[in-house]
């Protein structure tokens, strides 16, 4: 019988590794900054130059070629990709090598969600139903094969859940796995601190008093560890306020930080902006569950509550979503918020599947394979229109710039998504400040660029040049691809910098 099973998982496994491999045609590169960064770092990395980049993505890492990476963003991703890039690089390309590694992590989130339902008491059906929930993916089909850390989110997070009721009963070894898998995750996104909360509860119940305070230790050790790193990388002094205090999202990308006296004068706009990424994430994550598995969540939430792990499932959930909408809220609608669900989806399916099980307790046979296929058949709809979605909002920008290439002068430039530039151009890149054009000549002038690319796209303190107005004596004729417009740097520049 255990035999069958796991024959059963396997299949189930293996089909959903090839929808995998399919849906990495569509996603055949990077497609958006944060992949891009991921990427560019990653084959440095694969190469022996470390965590380290040749272009500047944001004035946060602003500095002369090449800078130490990775002051925003967490590594886990990129050593991933590197370790993919160092063995399969020279036989696949370093995307194909980067992101042959991300699906060799993706295709063990299925089988980790399997395990979930089946400890929380689902039938193997069930079980096999939640894997094939999560592994269709939903929103998340794209993500499972891009170079982002949704992949090992979803892993680590749905490990540390498994792992979190055996050490909730006091078993130490759980408690320690619960730490490491805390830490793993802090590397791969920074909220996965907020599981360590988790621990903290542990370490105070007299049951679980050993296995949570040796659980905090390790995780300690690591996010310590990489604080260090950061410390000794020299952490940017703005950095928690490009995060908490920014007005306008562009703010992120000004040489000169948000301050707190130009974000109180318009609080009336910050509470509104705060309100609206309540309502926005709120929405994304309904959508993330297909929203015919939210009312079964509810049902599997309120049901298992008495299990320490789902109880922490939700609780961490819960103020994961409320820092993200009210303190780092401009980064949140722009995709931070989804990318945290990554590390509560499959676990979250888990608990939906338990759920639907009671809902369909009492109903008849029929009924529940009707309504078990039709959640199937909902999830695969998402899923295939989430792919869809990815190739129209990413490959074609991707081409567009890619057919611009020929008409940007030698050497280094400065573009509004510098990672993805260097991506493409394989030369030097520095973001376009978002303060405009004399912070942007002050740039020029300290890094040799020899051509300004603006995009449709761009910061609005460039409006006027993109229109063809207010261009100064350095930059010569626009040379227009499309919608991009590359400005060469013609002559020597005379200006006073800070």
């Amino acid at each position: 019988m255990q035999d069958a099973r796991t024959a059963r998982l396997a299949l189930l496994t293996l089909a959903l590794l090839g929808l995998r491999l399919g849906s990495a045609f569509v996603v055949a590169q990077p497609g958006y900054t944060d992949a891009y960064y991921y990427a560019d770092v990653a084959s440095r990395f694969a190469r022996g130059l470390g965590l380290s980049a040749d272009f500047v993505w944001n004035p946060i890492e602003l500095g002369p070629l090449p800078v130490i990476s990775h002051k925003f963003w967490m590594p886990l991703a990129t050593v991933l990709q590197g370790a993919g890039i160092a063995s399969l690089g020279s036989l696949l390309g370093d995307f194909g090598a980067a992101q042959a590694a991300v699906i060799s992590v993706a295709a063990l989130v299925p089988p980790a969600a399997y395990l979930a339902a089946r400890s929380l008491g689902t039938s193997e059906r069930a079980a096999l139903a939640a894997a094939a929930i999560v592994g269709l993916g939903g929103l998340f089909a794209p993500a499972w094969v891009s170079l982002d850390g949704f992949a090992p989110a979803a892993l680590l997070g749905t490990l540390f859940f498994l792992a979190f009721g055996r050490a909730a009963s006091g078993d130490v070894r759980a408690g320690i796995a619960c730490g490491l898998l805390v830490g793993l995750l802090y590397l791969t996104r920074a909220e996965g601190a907020l599981l360590g909360l988790a621990l903290l509860w542990l370490a105070v119940r007299p049951a679980s008093r050993r296995a949570g305070t040796a659980g905090a230790a390790v995780a300690l050790v690591i996010g310590g560890a990489w604080l260090a790193r950061n410390v000794s990388a020299g952490i940017p002094s703005d950095l928690l306020a490009r995060t908490a205090l920014l007005v306008r999202y562009e703010d992120f990308f000004r040489i000169t930080s948000p301050t707190l006296d130009a974000y109180l004068r318009v609080m009336p706009d910050v509470l509104g902006a705060k309100v609206a990424a309540v309502f926005t994430n709120a929405i994304t994550f309904l959508f993330a569950f297909s929203l015919v598995l939210v009312w079964p969540l509810v049902r599997g939430i309120s049901g298992l509550w008495s299990r320490p792990e789902v109880r922490a499932w939700s609780i961490v959930a819960i103020l994961v979503f409320g820092a993200q909408s009210l303190l780092w809220t401009l980064h949140s609608t722009r995709g931070s918020y989804f990318h945290s669900l990554g590390a509560f989806y499959p676990f979250g399916v888990a608990i939906a599947v338990a759920g639907g099980e009671r809902l369909l307790r009492a109903q008849r046979p029929e009924i529940t394979r009707a309504w078990s296929w039709g959640v199937l058949l909902t999830v695969a709809v998402l899923s295939a229109g989430a792919v869809s979605q990815w190739d129209a909002s990413f490959n074609t920008g991707a081409r567009t710039r890619a057919a611009a290439l020929d008409a940007i002068p030698d050497g280094p430039f400065l573009a509004i998504d510098a990672a993805a530039w260097r991506w493409l151009s394989g030369r030097g890149v520095i973001v376009t400040p978002a303060d405009g054009i004399h912070a942007a000549t002050c740039v020029v002038a300290s890094s040799g660029a020899r051509s300004i690319v603006l995009e449709e796209a761009h910061f609005s303190q460039y409006d006027s040049l993109y229109r063809g107005d207010g261009r100064p004596d350095w930059l010569g004729v626009p040379i227009a691809r499309g919608t991009i417009k590359i400005f060469p740097v013609i002559s020597a520049i005379d200006v006073t910098c800070p």
